[in-house]
């Protein structure tokens, strides 16, 4: 039997991964997830203070019998996430095809409001920019109305010049397959994706093997999934297929992981106990474009 493909959790993606509808995690669950996973008790501890002290949960009890509540501000941050993965499924089956535009994005800021120009670098950066030179990022998607709203709320909008090209020229190359080779570290992206098909493949087998996993293994490989869907999709820059080598491993990555959600879906389906919010909300993004995670 070949060697199961270990994932890394960090300890706040499994408390973010176990947050319920409700908006709360049970405490002993999470613990008994965590020892699945090989982390200590005192490790949980650790980063549930931590992420209390962010403003991020509050904890009302103690221990295993402990409930933790996500705040709004937790909430607001994880929901932008579902519009990104909708666009991931969309463009795997064919529906979101690049138009030939360039969206490009310019700033000066100056080095009095340089926490503000950081932020606005970063904020281009996770959006799926690229530095074409110092101030100037270029995108393959639309991005206009995220850009525009983190320059607004960083006080930098007239800051911030926008527009589109279908002409982009870098060093005298234009041609997009190559610009797109240029610009974002495309075997790097890829050998993620190869490591989220290898995790999503080992849980897809574990799921569908004889003897069914029971909760704690099923929460378990729901995060470990969660980790590694994270840790490939987080620095991709969401190219269109258009501007992608072929074969290009994220979409069959992601469409193992769908599967993987969707066996998961069902089992918790038939589960008294509530579950994670996570794959209701990821399921309702893939299913809308897909139909993956729809019950037969």
């Amino acid at each position: 039997m070949a060697e199961e493909a270990q994932a890394e959790v960090p300890t706040r993606t499994l408390v973010e991964g176990l947050v319920r509808a409700d908006g709360t995690v049970d405490a002993g669950e999470l613990y008994e997830v965590a020892g699945a996973l090989g982390m200590s008790d005192q490790q949980v501890r650790l980063c549930i203070k931590r992420m209390a002290a962010e403003g991020l949960l509050v904890q009302e009890g103690r221990g295993r019998r402990a409930v933790l509540r996500e705040t709004e501000q937790a909430r607001r941050a994880a929901d932008p996430e579902v519009e990104f993965v909708r666009h991931m499924y969309a463009q795997d089956a064919g529906l979101a095809p690049w138009d030939g535009g360039w969206h490009l994005a310019a700033f000066a800021v100056p080095e009095s409001a340089r926490h503000a120009r950081d932020a606005l670098r970063e904020t281009l950066v996770r959006l799926g920019g690229a530095a074409v030179q110092g101030g100037l990022y270029a995108c393959a998607n639309a991005w206009e109305p995220y850009v525009e709203a983190e320059a607004e709320r960083l006080g930098v909008r007239d800051r911030l010049t926008l527009l589109t090209s279908t002409d982009l020229r870098i060093g005298g190359e234009s041609e997009p397959l190559a610009l797109a080779r240029r610009l974002w570290p495309l075997e790097e992206l890829a050998d993620g994706h190869r490591r989220l098909a290898a995790v999503a493949r080992s849980r897809l087998a574990r799921l569908t093997a004889a003897a069914p996993p029971g909760r704690t293994e099923r929460l378990a490989a729901t995060v470990e999934l969660a980790a590694e869907f994270t840790r490939a999709t987080a620095p991709d820059p969401l190219l269109p297929p258009e501007l992608l080598p072929r074969p290009w491993p994220g979409a069959e990555a992601r469409a193992l992981t769908a599967e993987c959600w969707r066996l998961l879906l069902r089992a918790e389906h038939a589960d008294p106990a509530p579950g994670p919010r996570l794959f209701h909300r990821y399921d309702e993004a893939v299913r809308r474009i897909t139909g993956v995670g729809q019950e037969n």
